[in-house]
């Protein structure tokens, strides 16, 4: 006894231990996921949305119960067996009238004889099997819910595409807001530097009181920007965090919009930097990009990748076939049965299935021709009739607006492309005005208001060479979303047309 005492005692011991080791761990590992050190890459945020975002649980739930429904739908095609039994105690028996001259030919005409039926103990046991043969409305609804599964598929695909885009967006919106603040951080140090040689000039008698007061109030509208950009950076990430599905971000993000390698474009200068960035991190690249399709080229692809559009033909499809199964309804059913029944009585003690018992089996076709039903069937094809036609009409439209998005976004994102090229000359002549300002107002020879030009040049520059890379990756990320091609979402990007442009 007292040995097994000691076994347990040890192994509480051991499980305290293993307790205090791992549940620090184990709580702090949500912790690790939101703000664990290194540096958060565009591919990791994407894939923390698709799987911890609400509306995409939601779409899956969908989903769940559509193969649920499917599978409940072929139950109408494969046969059923019904199995039921009963046993009756009779503690009264119950009794009908003869004439009594049944008994005795002597007995009055009118005289009638109690009769007792049955037994004490009754027992009943059937079973009953039946399968159809042809039920056009079973069979045809396999289909609509074979149809109304993959219409749900398409929801998911199409809600983690929305996913996928939206933390690109959110992402890109931080690069922005954080470029924002460190170039307004950059500009307020170099008024600020600019002020303190002003000031130093104005002592020694070189430059006016004017110039001195012009460079603080300049320095005072900056410091206000200053906490304007730091409060949207946070506002971005915040953002960032529900789309991923997490407290906050308070990793740092991967990469610079100054300082990103753009992916190089058919028939355009290549956008050259400094060799401090990569794309890595940053760009989610397919195998082709969709901004250097052909206009038709990419307006074909969104024809048979995009998202709503797929899902209006598979809601075209489910209504078509619904139509059927209400005009099926007007076709026999056919179906065969079986049955074996067995029956049982007994007086006195209840044994199971008694002494008298015997059973019976049958064979059957059962035959159902519907007939009239106050004329709801012919008002149901027709409603569902006119149901096809209005989807067939928003399938049309959606066409249009997608063509038309596409066209859009794809002239967005090249002319956003252009803009990055040309602000990325303007950024280095920019830089090289501010040296020259500068240099030349140490030496007395620029004034005051030409340092700050340069200053107010070389920061709305950036500004702007930033601006155009968050345009293109913005204008890209919608664009591959109206092709309805995702990636991290839809695996095999144009590979077709890949092979299509190879031959151009």
């Amino acid at each position: 006894m007292g040995r097994s005492g000691g076994r347990v005692a040890l192994l509480l011991v051991l499980v305290l231990v293993v307790g205090v080791v791992i549940m620090p761990g184990a709580a702090q590992a949500p912790a690790a996921a939101q703000s664990g050190g290194g540096i958060l890459t565009l591919e990791e945020a994407v894939g923390s949305s698709l799987e911890s975002n609400e509306s995409l649980r939601r779409a899956w739930r969908g989903l769940d119960a559509a193969r649920a429904q499917a599978r409940d739908a072929w139950g109408n095609v494969m046969p059923r067996v019904h199995v039921s039994g009963s046993y009756t105690r009779n503690l009264d028996l119950p009794q009908f009238f003869l004439p009594a001259r049944f008994m005795d030919p002597d007995a009055p005409e009118e005289a009638v004889v109690p009769v007792p039926a049955g037994t004490d103990n009754a027992w009943f046991a059937q079973a009953r099997a039946d399968q159809p043969l042809f039920n056009a409305a079973a069979f045809l609804g396999v289909g609509a819910a074979s149809r109304y599964a993959a219409l749900e598929e398409e929801v998911v695909r199409g809600e983690a595409q929305q996913v996928a885009t939206r933390t690109r967006l959110r992402y890109y919106d931080i690069l922005l807001a954080q470029e924002q603040y460190r170039l307004t951080s950059e500009s307020l140090a170099r008024v600020e530097q600019v002020l303190g040689e002003t000031r130093s000039l104005h002592r020694a008698g070189l430059a006016s009181e004017y110039d001195v007061l012009r460079l603080e109030v300049e320095l005072s509208n900056l410091e206000p920007n200053l906490r304007r950009s730091e409060n949207a950076m946070a506002a971005a990430r915040r953002s960032l965090a529900i789309e991923m599905g997490v407290d906050t971000v308070a990793r740092e993000l991967a990469g610079s919009l100054l300082t990103l390698e753009l992916p190089s474009l058919p028939g355009r200068e290549p956008v050259v930097s400094d060799g401090s960035g990569t794309a890595s991190g940053v760009l989610l690249t397919a195998s082709v990009l969709a901004e250097s399709l052909p206009a038709d080229e990419a307006i074909s692809v969104a024809a048979r990748h995009r998202s709503d559009l797929r899902q209006l033909s598979f809601l075209r499809e489910l209504r078509e076939t619904e139509r059927r199964v209400e005009r099926s309804q007007y076709l026999p059913t056919v179906a065969v049965f079986g049955t074996w029944t067995a029956n049982a009585q007994g007086d006195g003690r209840p044994r199971f299935f008694g002494e008298h018992r015997f059973s019976t089996r049958a064979l059957g076709v059962q035959v159902d021709l519907p007939l009239f039903s106050g004329f709801q069937r012919p008002a149901r094809v027709s409603r569902l009739s006119s149901v096809v036609r209005q989807v067939e009409a928003e399938l049309a439209y959606a066409g249009d607006h997608a063509a038309n998005e596409v066209t859009t976004l794809r002239d967005q994102a090249l002319e956003s492309y252009d803009r990055v090229l040309a602000q990325r000359r303007a950024v280095s002549q920019a830089n090289r005005g501010w040296d020259i300002a500068r240099a030349e107002y140490r030496a007395g020879t620029a004034s005051r208001l030409q340092v700050t030009d340069a200053e107010l040049a070389l920061r709305q520059t950036e500004f702007n060479y930033a601006q155009a890379v968050y345009d293109y990756l913005s204008a890209q990320a919608r664009l591959d979303l109206a092709i309805g091609r995702v990636p991290l979402v839809d695996e095999g990007e144009l590979v077709a047309i890949s092979a299509r442009l190879g031959e151009r």
